[in-house]
């Protein structure tokens, strides 16, 4: 989703002077808009690759994705995993399953990545491992969920990227009856109140919430 911010020329400005998209980065962003139903839920080339400099300074053993759609970001962000390194991805529309392992196996990240179809609560739930670099974009109204299990799950030091968190700015002020922004807002709340981290939102599309765990 775009930022509600900045008019399309600027936006076209920022994308004219960012590094190309790999040829894979560029055919699964066609296929995306080719195949899905709002494909404008992936990341694109300017955060894609504001994610893969912020994996790559990192140089994470462990990611964490909650939200894979169709693997664009999991792509990027797998680029900066230290050489024996593993990226844990959650998806829970099965249908997209057939694409995301097709455009990992073409990336060459398929035997560092492993792609979890089902709801990624139960499955964070279900984890004992800890990772370096968690990445949530997914249910909005699960945020506050996501980030509780996420803390838990993230190394001292470790870094957490939260996506939308500007929600075309209806997070400053909430309609009625909106509860993704309702949530969204209160996730933010949450992270500017929360003594075990340092946090900042950055007006990238539609916010990213960068914080690190102290």
């Amino acid at each position: 989703m775009n930022t509600f911010e900045f008019p399309d020329f600027i936006l076209r400005y920022a994308e004219d002077h960012t590094s190309e998209e790999d040829p894979v980065l560029q055919e699964l962003f066609r296929n995306t808009h080719l195949k899905t139903v709002y494909p404008q839920m992936i990341s694109g080339k300017v955060q894609g690759q504001f994610l893969s400099f912020i994996s790559q300074m990192i140089r994470p053993s462990r990611i964490l994705e909650i939200g894979t759609f169709t693997g664009y970001s999991a792509y990027c962000l797998a680029r900066g995993l230290q050489k024996n390194g593993k990226l844990v991805t959650l998806e829970v529309n099965e249908e997209l399953e057939e694409m995301i392992s097709l455009f990992f196996r073409k990336a060459g990240i398929e035997h560092k990545t492993e792609l979890v179809i089902g709801d990624a609560l139960e499955a964070m739930g279900n984890m004992e491992e800890k990772f370096d670099l968690i990445f949530i974009d997914a249910h909005k109204e699960d945020y506050p969920s996501y980030y509780e299990k996420s803390i838990h799950l993230l190394n001292n030091g470790g870094y957490l990227i939260a996506d939308n968190v500007l929600w075309s700015g209806k997070v400053t002020s909430v309609p009625t009856g909106d509860s993704s922004s309702a949530k969204l807002h209160e996730f933010n709340s949450i992270v500017q109140e929360d003594p075990r981290v340092e946090n900042v939102m950055l007006t990238i599309r539609d916010g990213l919430m960068l914080v690190k765990k102290r």
